[in-house]
């Protein structure tokens, strides 16, 4: 397995990552959908925040089947959004406030309707797509699609059948299946260097790197992703020479394989890695929301009943650390656009400040996605918008609602009857806004500062620095580069820990709600939680 030795930016080590949903974030013209121009007015939300790197789903032109993950133009934006230049408008904004601006980078697919697709799906002798000919009037093979043209045959999608999937080529070859290309044919070879060309030509407008949608799929059949691992390595090495301060992000799921081969950092995710998911399915997945076919655990960690264990998470991380430490960084998101909130079901507001403790305390790169900072409940039973609903129990579009900055008009989001994603704020219900929380200094929103700020000011708090876990049941127990001990209880029943090292002599309480420690005793109250200084 490749792997690096060479340092990261110098900024991505104190990053505080804030993903945004582009058209659910902020609608500045009011036709219902968020645009460029909306976040760089709520840009000043950000920085008062304090998350200081932001992520953009994929905001290149598309004919959204996918809410943009299905790319026509790569070099172009999506109209919906605004031009080129309110994207650049946006990234010097930002840059003006210490937020860096990076971009989601579809690797592995493309639109149906992108002229790539258009020329292949007419030319047998184009190899950009896995393309399968047929053989005596055979059947396609299994997952492959007629194809749309005059080329006869089919070709392989990744997701939806309106992605075909690029063909960077088979790790084994087959003389029975000869769509099976070698990692170095000429189509494979061609899109290892488009993708070097459009990461260039974003960078060179000023934004801080990408996120890499599915960046373990793209070599076929790759069992042990030697092949996959190589490709990236190759980008990295690339990236180093031609682009030095610009940031790798994957979504692979396996931080172990996937920064090795040459990734900054890689997330914790809901699926992928050995354990398919569940590291971080063991903190947040109360059953309710997005929930996988295969997921049987009954009990999260972060569950009011306190039926689960952190360790799960911890065993995971503390293996995955191990690999990463010396190259790169390990991601912890709150959630994202194909996984539940943290307010999702029976999980109430008071269960979440226990929830941010634990995150933006943790040795990881915290990722907080749009409006989880105020408690935005993941709404069940929406409609399909733009294929977000992948079967019952996988609803995505309830994770992907407007942003709630206030109630009035539903912050400019369009509630008109044909697109039921967009829903109303009913003043008298739970749903928090922005405006509310702001105004009141006791709110999940400025606890969510608070602790960003004290993480930012606190190096032994940050991604680098050991933490020792002394306790993985309730309270979760562990200190921070020896100077800080955090305690966090996730459950309704108050809980206590006994210290036994007599070099943890905890101090003055620096952030917290319902922990007390003396005599060597934590006695942490349902919910409750503590920052001590040592």
């Amino acid at each position: 397995m490749p792997t690096f030795s060479r340092p990261t930016p110098s900024w991505l080590a104190d990053a505080v990552l804030y993903q945004i949903y582009p058209q659910s974030f902020a609608d500045s013209d009011g036709d219902g959908i968020g645009d460029f121009a909306g976040i760089t007015e709520r840009l000043d939300h950000l920085q008062w925040l304090g998350v200081n790197t932001v992520w953009l789903n994929p905001c290149f032109a598309s004919p959204f089947r996918d809410a943009g993950y299905d790319v026509s133009d790569y070099l172009s934006v999506a109209p919906r959004y605004g031009t080129a230049d309110d994207l650049a408008a946006l990234v010097e904004a930002a840059k003006g406030r210490g937020i860096r601006v990076m971009l989601d980078l579809v690797a592995g697919h493309t639109s149906d309707q992108h002229a790539w697709f258009q020329a292949a799906a007419n030319d047998p002798d184009d190899g950009r797509y896995i393309w399968a000919e047929p053989v005596d009037d055979a059947p396609l093979p299994d997952r492959f699609v007629p194809s749309p043209g005059t080329r006869p045959g089919g070709y392989l999608p990744n997701f939806f059948d309106s992605q075909p999937a690029l063909n960077f080529g088979y790790a084994r070859t087959d003389p029975d299946e000869p769509w099976r290309q070698s990692v170095d044919a000429e189509g494979p070879r061609a899109n290892r260097a488009a993708l070097r060309e459009i990461m260039d030509h974003w960078l060179r407008l000023g934004l801080a790197g990408f996120r890499v949608d599915m960046a373990h799929s793209l070599v076929k059949d790759d069992h042990d992703l030697a092949e996959t691992s190589t490709l990236w390595t190759e980008l990295r090495r690339w990236l180093d020479a031609t682009h030095p301060e610009a940031a790798l992000l994957a979504e692979w799921g396996d931080p172990s394989v996937s920064v090795p081969a040459g990734f900054h950092s890689d997330f914790f995710l809901q699926f992928g890695g050995p354990s398919d998911g569940l590291p971080l399915r063991s903190l947040w997945n109360n059953n309710h929301g997005t929930v996988a076919d295969h997921w049987t655990q009954r009990h999260c960690y972060f569950d009011a009943e306190g039926g689960g264990t952190a360790g799960t998470f911890v065993t995971a991380w503390e293996s995955l650390h191990a690999v990463t430490a010396d190259c790169g960084f390990i991601t912890l998101p709150t959630a994202n656009h194909d996984f539940s909130r943290l307010a999702c079901g029976p999980r109430t507001a008071e269960q979440l400040p226990a929830a941010f403790a634990f995150h933006l305390t943790w040795p990881t790169l915290p990722a907080i996605y749009y409006g989880d900072e105020i408690g935005m409940r993941y709404i069940p039973d929406l409609d399909d918008h733009e294929g977000s609903v992948l079967g019952p129990r996988y609803n995505r579009a309830g994770s992907r609602t407007p942003m709630q900055w206030d109630t009035s008009a539903n912050a400019g989001f369009s509630t008109a009857p044909h697109d039921r994603l967009y829903l109303p704020i009913d003043p008298s219900s739970d749903r928090p806004t922005v405006a509310e929380q702001r105004a009141d200094e006791g709110s999940l929103l400025h606890l969510v500062r608070r602790l960003i700020a004290l993480r930012k000011s606190t190096p032994e708090l940050g991604s680098h620095t050991p933490v020792d876990v002394l306790h993985t049941g309730y309270p979760l127990v562990y200190t921070r580069g020896g100077r800080y001990l955090v305690v966090v209880n996730p459950r309704r029943d108050a809980a206590e820990f006994a210290l036994t090292s007599p070099s943890i002599a905890p101090g003055r309480r620096v952030e917290g709600d319902g922990v007390t420690v003396e005599g060597g005793r934590i006695d942490a109250n349902g919910f409750g939680w503590g920052i001590f200084a040592l």
